[in-house]
């Protein structure tokens, strides 16, 4: 073990005395975890039962800049949610993405069962929440591998995915959240404030657009599986600049604001070059 590893180490073991049950945790140390993670996507599907077993088996771990969580080859022990700060993925020497508040990492040695594929650093100080292996295997690892199934072929048809790694690929997946819509529902309205990014998983929509004061909405376009919008609000700050409609049963895939800006940061060029693109058919006011 390296020397950088092992304050942190000694923590984890530390806060960790009880196994696989967590750290001893009173009502209100239950209700503090609840509070922290119960939004998150990961748990999002389970059922209360599920949930409380989840937050009984945490611990929490704490590392400062240059600690490594994990590091590559080492024997998978731990599933890591972050509830502060940021660390760095390091697969054979070379730094790649950045994992920051509310993303996780540790699953792929969990569920292989393989020598960790890659180094976690903590970038600053970093707060995380822990589980150990075979609680994350008896209640998380089902979930996590139904929810990326599903998602994978949707993913593989987006065009500004395709540039990204595995790594960047399940982070996305994991950060997805379904919506569905029935037939002429209004998934987003021009002039509202943006919170939300969508990618169509089944179905398809209509954009519209109300061009100039006193007009009536115009339809623009049809968008169908694949495709995505909400992207013009989050990144520009501004209102909505077009409504979309579901065209029969729509079901998208959404991802909030700080999860959009999280896990597609990598593709945030080309995403902006697309949004110039819109002009001649989108009305936007740079």
């Amino acid at each position: 073990m390296s020397e950088e590893s092992l304050d942190l180490q000694l923590t984890r073991n530390q806060l960790n005395s009880n196994g696989e049950n967590g750290a001893k945790k009173d009502k209100k140390g239950m209700a503090l975890l609840a509070k922290s993670l119960a939004s998150h996507v990961l748990l999002s599907s389970l059922t209360e039962e599920e949930r409380n077993e989840v937050f009984e088996s945490m611990f929490t771990v704490t590392a400062k800049a240059g600690e490594l969580v994990i590091k590559q080859g080492d024997e998978g022990d731990n599933f890591y949610i972050i509830e502060q700060g940021e660390v760095d993925l390091i697969v054979d020497g070379k730094k790649g993405v950045s994992i920051g508040e509310g993303g996780s990492f540790g699953e792929l040695a969990l569920i292989n069962e393989t020598p960790r594929a890659a180094t976690l650093r903590a970038v600053g100080e970093v707060k995380l929440w822990g589980i150990g292996r075979l609680s994350y295997r008896k209640v998380l690892m089902g979930s996590t591998i139904k929810k990326r199934k599903a998602y994978q072929e949707l993913l593989s048809k987006i065009l500004i995915l395709e540039r990204l790694d595995k790594w960047e690929k399940l982070a996305v997946a994991d950060a997805l959240q379904e919506e569905s819509f029935p037939d002429g529902e209004l998934i987003v309205k021009q002039g509202q404030v943006g919170d939300e990014f969508f990618f169509i998983a089944d179905g398809s929509a209509v954009v519209s657009q109300i061009k100039s004061e006193g007009e009536k909405s115009k339809e623009v376009t049809v968008l169908k599986q694949a495709d995505y919008f909400g992207e013009v609000s989050l990144m520009l700050d501004m209102p909505r600049v077009a409504s979309v409609t579901a065209r029969g049963p729509v079901i998208c895939a959404k991802l909030d604001k700080t999860r959009f800006k999280r896990v597609l940061n990598p593709v945030f060029d080309q995403l902006r070059r697309n949004i110039h693109q819109y002009k001649s058919s989108v009305q936007i006011n740079f």
